[in-house]
């Protein structure tokens, strides 16, 4: 079986230049944080001028979002997010700094909490937290028994082909769930949408770093685009039917996962890793969910 790309051994081995892609995640992550917060204000500006639609934003509501301020700001500090991430994990392994937009979702909170003027309860609080150590013990089982491998034609053939199906399935389920407005729908959607961005963007970066430039190449930049601009579809009408915080509190955590257990299951970056490991990734990713779903239930702007 041939590979295409030469990659490091091991995730521990971090040269300083990879060290250094952390702080640039960091950055990242703050910035994804504002722009959710100014996209989110634009999208319910937007709306009030037009009124809310029932099912996902229409034509109409999108264009409006051009002509939307906060939209504009929001989007070139999301822009901004995505630049320091690609320019991250191009330059480090996926599953030390991808995760590590968790930071957004602290930011995220206490600014919405201060915009809003209403303090978050102990149980927003809990799922706050809830989330956070879910994605920290997920990363910490990753960075010690994940390994980056030469990634082979055949692996790539078989992401885009569960890339596929998971396209095919949103769209479906898009034509009987949109009509209740659920912004979990909406944020589990985008969440797994960007966690096969994060990881195909990863692949065709190195290859195109390494020199390796063919058709399964372009087909990976499609799929890239596709899921981004659906994914990016979605996470409007998550602004539109729920809390700033919380669609980042979905994203931070099932992003991560979704892109480190592609990288697990379909990579083999955690071969040879005991069964306690996996059990631990199990648990791990069922505990930051379960953060994702209190949150939705007990944020300060969902009481009446």
């Amino acid at each position: 079986m041939t590979t295409d790309l030469p990659l490091p051994d091991a995730v521990s081995n971090l040269t300083p230049f990879q060290a250094l892609m952390i702080p640039v995640a960091l950055l990242g992550a703050v910035f994804l944080s504002l722009g959710a917060q100014f996209q989110s204000r634009g999208v319910q500006r937007v709306e009030a001028r037009l009124g809310r639609q029932s099912k996902g934003l229409s034509v109409r509501h999108v264009l409006g979002l051009l002509s939307s301020g906060y939209w504009v700001l929001g989007t070139i500090m999301l822009g901004a997010a995505v630049v320091l991430q690609l320019f991250s994990i191009a330059n480090a392994p996926l599953i030390v700094v991808q995760p590590l937009g968790a930071v957004a979702l602290v930011i995220t909170t206490w600014f919405s909490s201060r915009a809003s003027g209403v303090p978050l309860g102990r149980r927003a609080k809990r799922a706050v937290w809830t989330c956070i150590i879910g994605v920290g013990i997920f990363v910490g089982i990753a960075a010690f028994v994940g390994r980056e491998s030469a990634i082979t034609r055949e692996q790539l053939i078989t992401v885009l082909v569960i890339l596929a199906v998971v396209l095919a399935l949103v769209l479906v389920s898009f034509r009987f769930v949109a009509t209740h407005r659920n912004a979990l729908y909406y944020i589990v959607g985008a969440g797994v949408l960007y966690g096969f961005v994060a990881t195909l963007a990863k692949v065709v970066l190195n290859r195109l770093l390494n020199g390796t430039f063919d058709w399964l190449t372009v087909v990976a930049i499609v799929g890239v685009v596709v899921a981004a601009s659906l994914g990016g579809y979605f996470v409007q009408n998550a602004y539109s039917s729920g809390s700033a915080d919380l669609v980042i509190a979905g994203l931070t955590v099932i992003d991560p996962i979704v892109a480190v257990g592609i990288g697990v299951i379909v990579l083999d970056e955690a071969t040879g890793a005991p069964v306690g490991a996996v059990l631990g990734f199990v648990v791990a990713a069922a505990i930051a969910i379960t953060g994702v779903f209190l949150l939705a239930k007990h944020h300060p702007q969902s009481r009446s």
